[in-house]
């Protein structure tokens, strides 16, 4: 706990008054799920704490339609799967102060970069093991930068990060996005966006989402083309997904896969159920299956449950 005693002083540091900080919105989530892993080399029972978080969040006028904001959140292992205790199951996720006006907003720290924030919430396994990234670059979340989002205006919005070097050897990195839409397709019945990255975490991605919903189903498509800055590991993909609610279950079904060009190929199936306890809780199941083209197939079959505060 002392690393996040640290990251608390640096608020009270950062000049945050004590009615900001009284006014803080502390958030979070517990995922866990207990699950039947099959890596390739036989199955084996495990629990899993799937990004399990903590933070707290907050902003502080400064004047008129200027206001100082602040995030500080952190990942928590809730399974902990170190019996010796060494290991730390606490670390940094999104963690930054910046400025919010009429401009949009600018912040600096460690926080997604616009590419990855693009996909809004079209990848329906996300945290589990049918996570896009398990099949697609561009899933940074990478401190040294500035990440900028402006408001939205006629439904879009600018989203713009700049990844600093942190050493001689190193390049600038920069990830650009155009969103369209509410994410959450709550106010919109569509959400769509482009995305690149140059020379981010040693790829170059270029990205396209679009998610929408009719009546009760919600059906998401992903394309994504990707290669090492070096030229090497070029790549192009694609992802599809629906989902049906059904009262308080949503079922759901997605596929994802990746050509590599005179490389092994990877796709991957996951289908699942959730089932809504309340407006916090909720219970799921989930079944992802991995070809990779490599003799070494993955198999994941999980029940677990989510509780937001």
């Amino acid at each position: 706990m002392k690393f996040v005693k640290s990251s608390l002083c640096l608020a009270l540091l950062s000049g945050l008054s004590f009615n900001a900080l009284a006014e803080v919105d502390i958030y979070g989530k517990a995922n866990v799920t207990v699950q039947s892993s099959d890596d390739g080399e036989g199955s084996f029972t495990e629990i899993k704490s799937n990004a399990s978080r903590f933070g707290l969040k907050g902003s502080e006028k400064i004047s008129d339609g200027l206001e100082a904001v602040y995030k500080f959140e952190f990942q928590v292992d809730v399974s902990d799967a170190d019996s010796k205790g060494d290991k730390d199951n606490i670390s940094a996720r999104n963690q930054y102060v910046g400025f919010k006006g009429g401009f949009g907003q600018v912040v600096i720290g460690r926080n997604d970069t616009a590419l990855k924030q693009s996909q809004g919430k079209v990848d329906l396994f996300s945290d589990l093991e049918g996570d896009i990234k398990n099949i697609f670059k561009g899933e940074n979340r990478l401190g040294n930068s500035v990440s900028y989002a402006s408001n939205s205006y006629e439904g879009f919005k600018v989203l713009a990060s700049f990844i600093a070097e942190d050493d001689v050897d190193a390049k600038n990195g920069y990830s650009v996005a155009l969103t369209y839409g509410d994410a959450g397709l709550k106010k919109s019945a569509v959400y769509a966006a482009i995305a690149a990255d140059s020379e981010v975490n040693g790829y170059d991605v270029v990205r396209a989402t679009v998610q929408g919903k009719i009546e009760d189903f919600r059906l998401g498509a992903m394309y994504q083309t990707q290669e090492k800055v070096d030229g090497s590991a070029e790549a192009d993909g694609y992802l599809v997904n629906a989902a049906y609610l059904m009262g308080s279950n949503t079922f759901k079904v997605q596929y994802q896969a990746m050509d590599f060009d005179g490389s092994d190929d990877k796709s991957a199936v996951t289908v699942g159920v959730d089932h809504k306890l309340n407006k916090n809780l909720k219970v799921f199941g989930f079944y992802s299956s991995f070809d990779m083209d490599n003799n070494v197939d993955q198999d994941y079959l999980g029940l677990g449950m989510e509780y937001k505060f």
